[in-house]
């Protein structure tokens, strides 16, 4: 019925658990109170017969409410070389009567002592019957106990359900999202977690879908002109040189395939990358290595490669490859775009409990109103296939970061290319 590492058996058995110790420690506590009560007036009683057979040496002046407190009951006076003063009351079972008797001085003079015994085998009876009813009690309260809490755990998994039986109807075409306010309090983190999860799987379909059309389209034009050359060049007898010039167009379509297939195959290595196991990483340690390499890069196109990189250290978990990646993407695409003798901005600041990266550049700027995430948005007139943001997006989503272009506002032309990195990965692979 329940799994082995159900939360809702755990729930039952410590509910379960801590109710039935409650209605133990409550009724044994309700028990030795009344036992002791019903004792402590059984003993002040017999108290008060030896006060007065000391004093007046007569039953007579006995106070009672009612004379049944005087049946059933002994006087004797013994002699003990020793009293115990602990002992003074004690409980004896004759002939299956119950008998509390009570030693108590009389004369001490000569040692003597009263002994005064008194049947309490009705008051024993009715203490053994209310054990029973206590019993009886803790059964019927335990078994109620059960009953709640199965009802109470069903109540709690409740929403659980909903949320199971809303994500068993979805497919990656009609997903919608969660409405968070309609579930209770408790469930709302977790209502935001999977439509922030639903709203990445959206776009994982939508680019997936896109780069499927758009890895046709590429191949089509290529395809077409390889085609549309083969045919004209047969169409008659032709010189050399044109034969030549033929096979160059071909093999320039072939190249500008090969490279679509190339970025292509990124995408499948990416995925591949998405499932290596994270490592601690000190990322202004990174950032520093990568910035220097491209420095050395920018230095031989005539541009200038400019760092900032603030704290003086930060740690992060997560996959290396994925990151490189990133900032891969940024660096190439703002010197691609950077006129020479301009500069490209490579810095770092600490952000809530992140580190936020920016690659700032001089360049032409980019058009708000396109997707440059999309597979094979081109942006200017500078040679790619479009992939590079696309792959960048799909990093950052594998490492639970953000990232964003921008243009920039500080009344220079050029973008900002923006990610915020959290020390700890959004999750987590086991090994």
């Amino acid at each position: 019925m329940l799994a082995k590492q159900s939360i809702r058996r755990k729930f039952l058995f410590q509910l379960i658990i801590a109710s039935a110790s409650l209605i133990f420690v409550f009724s044994s506590f309700l028990y030795f109170y009344i036992e002791n009560s019903i004792y402590d007036e059984k003993h002040k009683e017999l108290i008060q017969f030896a006060k007065n057979i000391a004093n007046d040496q007569s039953l007579l002046h006995v106070e009672s409410d009612s004379s049944d407190s005087l049946l059933g009951i002994e006087i004797e006076i013994i002699q003990v070389k020793k009293f115990n003063p602990d002992i003074d009351l004690y409980e004896t079972i004759k002939n299956g009567r119950t008998f509390l008797t009570l030693i108590y001085p009389y004369n001490f003079e000569d040692l003597s002592y009263l002994k005064i015994t008194k049947e309490v085998t009705h008051t024993k009876k009715l203490l053994d019957k209310i054990l029973r009813y206590i019993f009886i009690i803790n059964i019927l309260g335990f078994v109620l106990v059960i009953l709640y809490a199965i009802t109470l755990s069903k109540i709690l998994i409740i929403p659980i359900k909903t949320i199971s039986n809303r994500l068993s109807n979805m497919n990656e075409h009609l997903m919608k999202p969660i409405k968070v306010e309609e579930l209770p309090e408790e469930f709302e983190p977790l209502g935001v977690t999977i439509n922030h999860l639903i709203a990445r799987i959206q776009n994982f379909v939508k680019y997936k879908k896109e780069l499927f059309i758009g890895t046709a389209h590429e191949l089509k034009t290529p395809l077409a002109v390889i085609k549309l050359k083969s045919q004209v060049t047969l169409m008659k007898k032709r010189e050399p040189q044109e034969y030549i010039d033929a096979l160059k167009t071909t093999i320039k379509s072939i190249d500008e395939m090969n490279i679509i297939v190339s970025n292509i195959l990124n995408v499948g290595r990416q995925e591949g990358a998405q499932l290596e196991k994270p490592t601690k990483l000190d990322l202004i340690v990174f950032l520093k290595n990568k910035a220097n390499d491209f420095k050395l890069l920018a230095e031989s196109e005539g541009k200038i490669v400019q760092m900032d990189f603030q704290p003086s250290t930060f740690m992060a978990t997560l996959q290396t490859s994925l990151l490189n990646q990133i900032v891969q993407n940024f660096v190439q695409n703002a010197l691609k775009f950077t006129p020479k003798e301009k500069s490209v901005m490579i810095k770092s600041s600490k952000y809530k409990d992140g580190l936020l990266i920016e690659v700032i550049d001089e360049g032409c700027g980019i058009d708000d109103s396109v997707d440059l995430f999309a597979p094979f948005k081109r942006q200017g007139d500078k040679s790619g296939v479009g992939l590079g943001l696309f792959l960048a997006k799909s990093a950052a989503d594998a490492l639970g970061a953000d990232i964003k272009i921008q243009n920039r506002e500080d009344g220079v032309q050029g973008t900002i290319a923006t990610l915020e990195v959290k020390s700890q990965p959004s999750c987590k692979i086991s090994t």
